[in-house]
């Protein structure tokens, strides 16, 4: 009895605390993702089987893996804005807690002009908004080309004509339409060329909007641009993956996935450090230990952490270049951990 008690028990549960979402007011035929957070409130790992948008409108993206007990994932819900007016579209999604589907829903209008910018466009460069001013290619394997897109809004009443300056050779730009009229909204379209990337690991660079002919380069119309690219194991066999290295972080005595916590308390410049250990049976290489701005800095004690041994990751954070930076403070780590190619870590500053 007592053991049919505790498999009653243990299940999944999908848990969002924002089932329904008000995205206020999208401009004609400009597409929106709408993001829900939620976690798995059982026992047991969640499997996310499928999920339903009421209209071939909506296009979907959910965790392909299972979620572990305790631990968060989001589903993106990206409307293609094609018909004017009001709007309300839901999504049914389908787990393995059970049969009956959890639906999540979303509102909103679709107008010809927006009123409001400030919301869709928070980069204010004075006659044009920028959607944001940062661009990641997150995941990039050799040989691929992935697109990213940014929206910019043209508040003015005579036309604009988008251009990026200082274009790396592996980024192309395509601009969506050439010439945005006033109160209109334009897309540039980056192309990434991953061949022409020159290392594993965070490649970082920065392009500029020009806001009108003959405008300057400064830290105001800046966009950065981050790619990563991971490390090719093509030739790894099964025996191969069973000894190969396995990195491992830790916070004290306590095991981290992707956040590590670093409190500030009101100082300027704060360093905490942290392990590195390596559980696997062939030493850890650590080809790069990358930031994504200038508010980190880091140091590895060893680049090759043997079987069952630590290096210490040092991280300290500067305060007054972190209210300067236009993305999160994050360490990347690069190894030949063929699980964990890439060790992306969140840096929570309280």
């Amino acid at each position: 009895m007592a053991l049919a008690a505790q498999s009653a028990f243990s299940q999944p549960q999908f848990v969002t605390e924002t089932p329904h979402k008000k995205v206020g007011e999208m401009i004609f035929q400009t597409p929106k993702t709408v993001t829900f957070a939620f976690r798995n409130g059982g026992t047991e790992p969640l499997v996310i089987t499928e999920v339903h948008p009421s209209c071939g409108c909506i296009s979907v993206k959910w965790p392909e893996h299972a979620i572990a007990a305790g631990q968060s994932g989001t589903i993106e819900a990206t409307y293609d804005a094609g018909q004017m007016g009001t709007f309300h579209r839901e999504l049914a999604v389908y787990t393995n807690e059970g049969e009956a589907p959890t639906y999540l829903t979303f509102e909103g209008r679709v107008v010809e002009r927006l009123l409001d910018y400030d919301g869709d466009f928070p980069i204010d460069l004075g006659s044009v908004r920028l959607s944001s001013n940062y661009v990641e290619f997150d995941d990039v394997n050799k040989g691929d080309h992935p697109v990213a897109e940014l929206l910019v809004a043209n508040l003015e009443h005579g036309a604009y004509e988008p251009q990026l300056m200082h274009l790396p050779s592996y980024l192309s730009a395509e601009y969506l339409p050439t010439v945005v009229q006033g109160g209109r909204v334009g897309r540039i379209r980056l192309t990434l060329d991953s061949e022409r990337l020159m290392m594993d690991g965070l490649n970082q660079t920065s392009i500029y909007l020009a806001r009108y002919m003959g405008d300057k380069i400064s830290e105001k119309n800046e966009i950065v641009v981050s790619a990563i690219l991971l490390p090719a194991f093509r030739d790894l066999t099964k025996e191969g993956l069973e000894r190969a290295p396995h990195i491992v972080m830790m916070d004290g005595q306590d095991m981290v996935e992707d956040q590590l916590s670093l409190p500030m308390n009101g100082k300027k410049k704060v360093t905490k450090v942290f392990n590195v250990t390596n559980i696997g049976e062939e030493t850890l290489s650590v080809s790069a230990v990358q930031v994504f701005n200038r508010a980190l800095t880091v140091s590895l004690s060893d680049r090759n952490i043997e079987p069952h041994a630590t290096a210490k990751l040092k991280i300290t954070v500067d305060a007054k270049q972190l209210a300067k930076a236009k993305n999160g403070p994050r360490v990347l780590i690069i190894s030949n951990d063929p699980r964990h190619a890439k060790t992306l870590l969140d840096i929570n500053v309280e």
